[in-house]
């Protein structure tokens, strides 16, 4: 633990965070180095390290759940949902810990068992801002692989207007990724919403796109003209 990464660490954070103060990649370090401890234990029993190591609060522990529970994905069963829903709902207090554990451990799971993605796009409902970031990162690794476009393109029009930044900042994420091999259906989404997407969502979704088509969709729709007043 090093305290000069522990307090510039915190420049990340708008609401402040708890951690020692340990490199990420120290983190994936020891998280290795004991997963060879635990990698044998029943999936159960590692859930409830994890379980343990959210609770704490603390980002490298946190850390730690992020690259043990992808490692079990050959072994995911579909009522994990729950326990995975549990775990962000009552443990993932800032976009690190939010982004960190839905990219793999929700993507994988989104990849072995379709008929979940219609459940966590309805995350997109939620009133815990990171339960919504979550609906969106979720689909990011799924979406960079070509596929779930449509449930992509739902999650990002429920969570159009919020008012939350890290929750647009969530979704123009997410369309941005499914830019790379659906570009024309992603600018085509923007280009009929942009006057009511907020900028910083727009301004994530379109940056892989050509300076031309970024040009457009950040332009402002002209105001008509007013008719001349009669004397």
């Amino acid at each position: 633990a090093d305290p000069v990464v522990r307090k510039s660490a915190q420049r990340f954070f708008k609401e402040g965070i708890s951690c020692y103060g340990v490199k990420t990649a120290a983190v994936y370090r020891i998280a290795g180095l004991h997963w060879k401890r635990v990698k044998d234990l029943p999936k159960k029993s590692i859930y409830g390290l994890c379980g343990e190591l959210f609770a704490s609060g603390i980002q490298e522990e946190a850390g730690v759940v992020c690259d043990w529970v992808p490692r079990l994905a050959d072994s995911f069963e579909r009522g994990d949902l729950r326990i995975f829903k549990k775990w962000i709902g009552n443990h993932v207090d800032n976009w690190a810990k939010c982004d960190m554990f839905c990219n793999h451990t929700l993507g994988d799971f989104i990849d072995r068992f379709p008929d979940s993605a219609s459940e966590i796009r309805s995350w997109s409902g939620s009133k815990n801002r990171w339960m919504k970031r979550a609906a969106a990162v979720a689909f990011i690794l799924p979406c960079r692989r070509g596929n779930y476009l449509k449930e992509a393109l739902e999650t990002a029009d429920a969570l159009l207007e919020d008012p939350d930044d890290m929750v647009q900042k969530g979704y123009g994420w997410l369309l941005k990724e499914a830019s790379r091999l659906h570009r024309s259906e992603v600018l085509d989404f923007v280009m009929k919403r942009r006057d009511r997407m907020p900028r910083t969502a727009l301004r994530y979704a379109i940056e892989l796109m050509p300076p031309g088509m970024r040009k457009k969709a950040m332009q402002k729709d002209a105001a008509p003209a007013r008719p001349k007043r009669r004397v």
